[in-house]
């Protein structure tokens, strides 16, 4: 909630929420079996995807912005008891979208979902150094290529879908090779980046001049928000990203901010202050974003929409796909699985009751119930869409699925904005929510986890965050402003610039039309160009930026960029130490950087909590000494 709300970006921490359950059951007299670990991580995931899939990040604080000259509806601010109504409205569709998205895409297709096979080959090392060498058999490999083995190191974590191509030509190189980690030592590096992290984010707490540096001097600062905000968890989130990834953004920010901002506000065409998203050179340069993010998402998903409709015609024209299909069989025994009455009955009663509780939230003015059972219907083929990208490519493009179902309500409902809003985000959320999860099955069927127990996981981790989301998000907006200059929650904007585009063709500011077609086309062209070198093989296509993290430059300001830019730099040069190390043949491991990691995001995320709530009891800054005029929001 915290990270979604100031840049819109939220890691679901899958690897990083199984190496601290592993460290922490080492507290036990038996620590934690794979396949408990692998529930454990499963059930971590679901409660940090809820603030994201429920649109506690985007679409709720994007119905707060509407403005009844130009949406002709009213705001519409969710409190405690709606935004946990709201939540139960979305929070179990995509957990029983799972299931039979399992059964056809990692039983049935052995998709690789590189994130989910990251994780168990996590999960294997750090079992391996507990019980010492395993036996050679112990091995398990799908017909995909996947591998995980009880001898197997951990690898990186692809930041970006090159470097899933780049994974499994290493693999062969790389089986075999121990790796060594000591787990007092992790415990150490956890230890400290935590307490680091937690004190860095106090002390910017009470003198908020920490968090905000002038780095290129006051008048670029004050005029232009080219400052710096040294948070550790932003730069641990650039050591999570990646390199390749946090390189995009950085480039993003610098056409953005170095020169799309000041453009626009020289020639007149954003008068406002740079920070003002509806008059300011923020709320000018947004709309170009949203057209690289719209155009990179829609050619991005392009290869999986034809491989999809390629797979159906077959089935269709021969039946060739069933029959290869039914050759391989499910592993797991009826026992361990999830009922499909279950699945039905549950698919059924989320609508059902997602409908109504839609309804009781806004209304009929708000939402016709017949729109809310389209918009699921939507997420359930959008979840397929997703969960495919995803076991190909890493990533799920929600940017995209969600346009997708803002333009298909366009139609239905034109000119209705917050009916739009609504209905996408009911869509987004079973897509994401269910693609997300997928990630978790595949780790769990690499580990022969059970998959009835991982269901379990999910919906007890989901039905928990309705609860902490809700709450965490009604007390964020009785501490502060939502949006506003501590929390500017950028995807709301996305979110409610493009239901107006969509809605009444109108908002555009000026002489944005231009330059939003030509990103449009430069964008798709480049994307055009990465889809296909990716589809050959070659190495240098993980270095073509990516232009969704490429627009989250625009979105976000340079401070948090810079921050992730570090972090991105300091995950290249650790990586490459540890390559060169292995070339000599010593033992040597990622699984440091990736303890100090989450020891960054996790300090500041628990000291962001100790601040919410000093400041829901009026405590405040100590002193604004050092702040340039309009630099801490706090003063």
């Amino acid at each position: 909630m915290y990270f979604g709300l100031q840049t819109g970006w939220i890691s679901m921490m899958s690897m990083q929420s199984a190496l601290l359950g592993y460290l922490l059951s080492l507290f036990y007299s038996r620590p934690m079996t794979r396949q408990e670990l692998v529930v454990l991580q499963t059930t971590a995931v679901a409660t940090g995807t809820m603030p994201l899939a429920a649109g506690f990040v985007g679409v709720i604080p994007a119905l707060g912005l509407l403005d009844y000259k130009h949406d002709n509806a009213h705001p519409i601010k969710v409190g405690l008891i709606d935004g946990i109504l709201w939540g139960c409205a979305v929070a179990l569709f995509g957990v029983f979208l799972a299931p039979p998205l399992r059964r056809q895409m990692i039983i049935k297709e052995e998709l690789v979902f590189p994130s989910g096979t990251a994780t168990a080959q996590l999960i294997s090392v750090l079992h391996e150094n507990q019980e010492g060498p395993q036996d050679e058999g112990q091995t398990y490999i799908s017909s995909s290529g996947s591998r995980v083995t009880r001898r197997r190191g951990y690898e990186a974590l692809p930041a970006n879908e090159s470097e899933v191509l780049d994974h499994d030509s290493v693999e062969d190189e790389e089986v075999g090779r121990k790796e060594h980690y000591d787990v007092t030592q992790s415990w150490k590096v956890l230890g400290i980046s935590f307490v680091t992290s937690a004190l860095l984010t106090l002390s910017a707490y009470f003198f908020p001049v920490v968090f905000n540096i002038p780095l290129f001097g006051v008048y670029l600062a004050r005029e232009w928000l080219w400052y710096f905000s040294p948070s550790l968890s932003y730069v641990g989130q650039g050591i999570i990203m990646g390199f390749p990834t946090t390189l995009s953004m950085s480039l993003g920010m610098a056409f953005g901010w170095g020169i799309l901002s000041p453009l626009s506000k020289l020639n007149g065409w954003a008068p406002g202050p740079t920070g003002d998203m509806i008059t300011g050179a923020r709320g000018w340069i947004l709309w170009v974003a949203l057209a690289i993010i719209c155009a990179d998402s829609f050619v991005s998903i392009v290869p999986t929409i034809y491989r999809l409709s390629k797979v159906i015609y077959l089935t269709l024209l021969s039946r060739r796909a069933v029959v290869a299909s039914e050759d391989i069989p499910e592993e797991e025994p009826a026992s361990r699985l999830v009922p499909d009455r279950w699945v039905w009955r549950g698919l059924l009663a989320s609508v059902v009751i997602g409908t109504v509780l839609v309804w009781l939230v806004f209304g009929s003015e708000g939402i016709k119930p017949w729109a809310t059972v389209l918009g699921f219907i939507i997420g359930a083929v959008l979840s397929h869409l997703g969960a495919r990208a995803l076991g190909e490519t890493d990533l799920n493009p929600v940017s995209a699925l969600g346009k997708i179902s803002q333009l298909f309500f366009a139609f239905l409902q034109p000119r209705n904005v917050v009916a739009n809003i609504i209905a996408g985000g009911v869509a987004e959320a079973g897509a994401q929510q269910a693609g997300d999860l997928m990630q978790d099955l595949k780790t769990g069927h690499l580990l022969h986890a059970s998959p009835r127990a991982q269901f379990y996981g999910q919906m007890i981790g989901s039905v928990v965050s309705i609860f902490v989301s809700a709450v965490a998000y009604n007390l964020y907006t009785r501490a502060y402003a939502i949006p506003g200059p501590q929390f500017p929650a950028p995807t709301a904007y996305v979110w409610l610039s493009f239901a107006r585009l969509i809605g009444s063709g109108n908002g555009l500011p000026d002489h944005t039309k231009p330059f939003i077609i030509n990103a449009a086309v430069i964008t798709a062209l480049v994307a055009g160009f990465k889809v296909q070198a990716l589809s050959k093989g070659k190495w240098w296509a993980r270095w073509i930026p990516s232009g969704v993290a490429f627009a989250i430059g625009f979105l976000n300001t340079p401070s948090f960029t810079i921050a992730r830019l570090i972090g991105g730099i300091a995950e290249l040069v650790y990586r490459r130490h540890v390559a060169r190390l292995r070339l000599q043949g010593q033992s040597a491991s990622d699984v440091g950087i990736v303890i100090l990691a989450s020891g960054f995001v996790l300090g500041e995320g628990v000291a962001s909590i100790v601040g919410l709530v000093m400041k829901s009891f009026g405590v405040g800054v100590i002193s604004c000494g050092g702040c340039w005029p309009g630099g801490c929001p706090s003063c």
